[in-house]
């Protein structure tokens, strides 16, 4: 087949999805119900016909099917795709494979694939990659439209290996850093004193025993006079929700702390603070900015809706979900969001867009050096796009950067942390268990 021709089906296959989803509603619009599967399933046939008897070549049904589910998938979330055959068996044999990535909690935003945060101390973070940069090439790869899920295949191999990234970044020329993957697991929680009696505990992950680890750290603190606490969970994305809950129920002592959701918002599980868990109950302020994520979101959230403290900064960036895979009779297969996280007012961290997920805080506050970051939605994605030609002059090849020679800066959102605290009296504290 020519290469022209498989440019062709390419096409197509795109412009299938697209229609049979347009299509599809402005006919349920004018005619049926909004989302009548039915009237969808005969659009997609009117479409199949057409591909089958008006084509100029004779098509290769194959394709023209997987590029339609492809497409399908990629209207829902970033983390909702068709996977091939190949890829199935990949997928279910996960556990066994020696691939490793660069250790970076990864999203899709505006079709470009996107970096929530890099996990301190990690090969991305070694060699500067920040929260917020968008990954337009992947050893030479256009990342542009692929799923998320071909984009962490590209981005994984063997260790030591290294995988060259192009990046888009406020305020600088695209720049190609040079990443060696290693396996890795963020460093341990950490705890510091400040003025006024006020501890600083630090979250850099929710991974399984993160929150035996973060409860150990905390008691150390009050033991050392604590009587006000600052979480901090700026840049801290990921980990397991199960973590989440054990963590907020060390200031949380009854009450809903988190859910589950599932198909029209329904509450599949509930997350409770134990009495006996809780050890903390002084003055506590959360921090959160657009690298927080996941199971931070939930601790966040949680001091929110049980008004236990302030959440100072800004807006998370939303995400928190479990996939199924649903096997095919092709071998395929079609990896679909059933399980969504949720605050305990039932307000999924996920939502529809980028405008409905994450969580505000109550004090926000933003970090100047993150103002003017890439908005991935005013990018064109046009060949003629100044910013992103992946081939002109001005790209910057950059030796890697070290979080330690990044200039420093205030922190203004722990100044503001801090001032909301020592505005407050100290208040009796429960013993540490």
């Amino acid at each position: 087949m020519s290469f022209r021709t498989k440019f062709s089906l390419i096409v197509l296959s795109s412009m299938l999805a697209i229609y049979t989803v347009v299509g599809g509603w402005i006919s349920t619009r004018a005619q049926q119900p909004a989302n009548d599967p039915n009237a969808q399933l005969r659009i997609f046939e009117s479409v199949l016909q057409h591909i089958q008897n008006d084509y100029v070549d004779e098509p290769n049904m194959e394709k023209v099917r997987a590029g339609a589910l492809r497409g399908l998938a990629y209207g829902l979330d970033p983390y909702s795709t068709y996977l091939t055959p190949d890829q199935v068996r990949q997928y279910t044999e996960n556990a066994k494979s020696n691939a490793v990535g660069i250790g970076a909690e990864l999203s899709q935003v505006a079709s470009y694939l996107y970096v929530i945060a890099p996990m301190k101390g990690s090969p991305a973070d070694q060699v500067g990659v920040r929260a917020g940069d968008i990954i337009e090439y992947i050893d030479g790869k256009a990342t542009r439209d692929i799923s998320l899920y071909d984009a962490k295949q590209l981005l994984n191999g063997p260790a030591g290996s290294e995988v060259k990234l192009r990046i888009l970044r406020a305020n600088t020329r695209p720049l190609t850093l040079t990443v060696k993957r290693s396996s890795f697991r963020a460093p341990a929680a950490e705890a510091r004193m400040e003025a006024g009696r006020i501890g600083v505990l630090r979250l850099n992950s929710f991974a399984d025993g993160e929150a035996a680890d973060a409860r150990a750290r905390l008691q150390d603190l009050v033991k050392q006079g604590a009587q006000k606490i600052v979480v901090d969970l700026r840049g801290t994305a990921g980990g397991s929700l199960d973590e989440a809950v054990a963590v907020a129920n060390l200031f949380i002592k009854d009450g809903t702390l988190a859910q589950t959701s599932g198909r029209e918002g329904r509450a599949l599980k509930t997350f409770s603070a134990d009495n006996k868990l809780a050890i903390f109950s002084g003055p506590v302020v959360a921090l959160i900015d657009a690298g927080t994520a996941g199971a931070a979101e939930v601790v966040a959230s949680a001091f929110i809706d049980r008004n236990r403290g302030q959440v100072v900064g800004e807006k998370s960036f939303g995400a928190g979900a479990e996939q199924q895979l649903f096997t095919l009779r092709g071998g395929d297969g079609l990896l679909l969001t059933t399980v969504k996280w949720a605050s305990a007012s039932g307000k999924p961290f996920l939502g529809e867009d980028r405008g409905h997920s994450g969580v505000s805080p109550s004090v926000e506050v933003k970090r100047p050096e993150l103002a003017d970051a890439v908005d991935p939605d005013d990018l064109t994605g046009n060949d003629d796009d100044q910013v992103t030609k992946p081939d002109q002059p001005t790209e910057k090849q950059v030796a890697p950067e070290t979080p330690a020679a990044r200039p420093a800066l205030e922190d203004v959102q722990m100044k503001k942390a801090l001032e909301l605290l020592r505005e407050n009296k100290p208040v009796q504290l429960q013993k540490a268990a």
